[in-house]
């Protein structure tokens, strides 16, 4: 090779190193670990990072997480207080749990002597007469201890410090700039109103973080990240004993970067032949199943086989109960010949109830997303999802289990959903809330009446991998388990409102 062709490969290298550094730039950690997803992995080192809301949203406690998680590394961290003192916030810490023992405070609250001794201005002091010391406090701070994260609280008290709207925006810069070229990464807060509002600050961040309260939730949402990408949506997170917690939704395309599906080709037995006969093996392993039907027709029975079989096997899988109680389900299975309490007992079925109520739709989804990665689960069955509904809020249940079965899937995970149908008899039909898009097989159950007596009767109606029956089973749930009959061959008019035998 010639000496400019080595050139060419060396900058073709250099290109790579720097493209690649582009994509993927060293972070800090904000300390959260769901706000870590979101963003991509933590915030990027000397930037300054704006985090916005009401007053009881969260933005000190947010705070608090970035300066930890820092001295949990041995860095050196400062808090800028300008509201609360440093004995309100260490003491206010210690009940969440934080340690700031290696937390640098620098408190310019001020003072209760401020009112009680004679000043040498009035309460309403000219800003000159503030400034010069307080900028003083925060240079000799900084050089003291050469900080690597700075916590502000709130930048927004400066401007009692400048005389106009103007100077104000040179003095915020400038201190940022400062903190920065000093070798902080710099988190600050701010308090906005209609009369006051920050969007100076707003523009001098390297990134927006928004906190939003309501009555039903608290939401997230990230509006600005320079030099990064991060996942748009409104995210929900809790203000918890432990701290903060967010559960970031799911965005199907970022969990599969482009690659395809896991799929295995391997089968999911309910270990009875004739279900599994039913499915020609079973269900296809990272596949979405739906079990549909009217109310009492053995739907969630149907499914718990399968998550028995499944565990047996010593394939870890978690069922998530909306509508029923752990104890009133376990007494069911042991009534007919299901146990599943010793799967429960040595690890290998996880039995979940959820009150829709106490989860938004992103914490449920969190909560899958943890057992999938934490505890290798296998089989995730949802019953129902009538209850994950409720969760929603009004949301868009659709795009939900589209995100959810989606990231299960690249996971190689399979997916048992129930699905309750309101008519007990009636022409036939799949759902009434349009899910049956998101299914790869689909099992229905119906009741029949047949010779005076009300039966039930199983088929499948789709599998996207491989054949099955065509033909109908009766079902019945005996005290001895499950028990599906021979194909009915002779039945007529099952998905119309008139079902006889010939």
């Amino acid at each position: 090779m010639n000496e400019s062709g080595k050139v060419a490969k060396m900058n073709t290298k250099v290109a790579n190193v720097i493209e690649k550094d582009a994509i993927l730039p060293e972070r800090i950690s904000t300390g959260v670990s769901g706000l870590e997803e979101i963003l991509g992995g933590g915030f990027i080192p000397q930037g300054a990072y704006l985090v916005r809301g009401a007053p009881g949203s969260g933005k000190t406690m947010l705070g608090l997480h970035f300066l930890t998680a820092g001295t949990q590394k041995g860095e050196q961290c400062l808090f800028i207080t300008l509201g609360e003192t440093e004995q309100q916030i260490r003491k206010n810490a210690a009940s969440l749990g934080f340690d700031l023992q290696g937390v640098s405070f620098l408190d310019l609250s001020p003072s209760p002597e401020f009112f009680t001794e004679d000043q040498s201005y009035d309460i309403f002091h000219p800003a000159e007469v503030e400034r010069e010391p307080i900028t003083r406090k925060i240079i000799e701070q900084v050089v003291a201890i050469r900080p690597r994260r700075v916590f502000l609280d709130a930048l927004t008290q400066f401007r009692y410090l400048s005389t106009d709207q103007l100077e104000f925006h040179k003095q915020a810069f400038s201190f940022l700039r400062y903190l920065r070229e000093s070798g902080a990464t710099v988190v600050f807060s701010s308090d906005s109103s209609p009369e006051a509002p920050d969007d100076d600050l707003q523009f001098m961040s390297d990134g927006i973080i928004q906190l939003e309260c309501s009555d039903m939730e608290r939401r997230l949402f990230v509006t600005k990240m320079r030099g990064s990408s991060f996942r748009m949506g409104h995210h929900t997170f809790r203000l918890t004993a432990r701290g903060m917690e967010v559960s970031p939704i799911l965005v199907p395309d970022s969990l599969h970067e482009g690659k395809a599906p896991v799929v295995s080709g391997e089968m999911i037995a309910s270990d009875i032949p004739e279900l599994d006969a039913l499915l020609h093996g079973g269900l296809d392993q990272g596949s979405t199943t739906v079990l549909t039907g009217p109310s009492g027709v053995g739907k969630t029975t149907v499914g718990v086989q399968f998550m028995r079989a499944s565990a047996s096997r010593q394939e870890r899988a978690a069922l998530y109960i909306f509508e029923e109680g752990l104890e009133s389900l376990l007494r069911r299975c042991e009534a007919i010949n299901l146990p599943i309490r010793p799967l429960i007992d040595n690890g290998w079925l996880k039995i979940v109830p959820i009150e829709p109520l106490s989860f938004t739709a992103d914490e449920f989804s969190s909560l899958i997303c943890r057992d999938v990665e934490e505890s290798n689960v296998r089989l995730v069955m949802i019953d129902s999802v009538a209850g994950y509904n409720m969760s929603l809020r009004g949301k868009d249940l659709v795009s939900h289990l589209h995100a959810l079965t989606r990231y299960l899937k690249s996971k190689g995970v399979s997916t048992i959903l129930v699905n309750e149908l309101e008519a007990l008899s009636g022409d036939f039909h799949i759902s009434e809330i349009g899910i049956s898009y998101l299914a790869d097989d689909i099992i229905f159950l119906r009741y029949l009446e047949l010779n005076g007596e009300l039966r039930k009767a199983m088929g499948v109606i789709k599998k996207r991998v491989g054949d099955f029956e065509k033909t109908l089973r009766e079902l019945e749930i005996t005290p001895d388990g499950l028990k599906l009959g021979a194909p009915m061959t002779r039945l007529r008019g099952l998905l119309s409102s008139r079902a006889q035998l010939i």
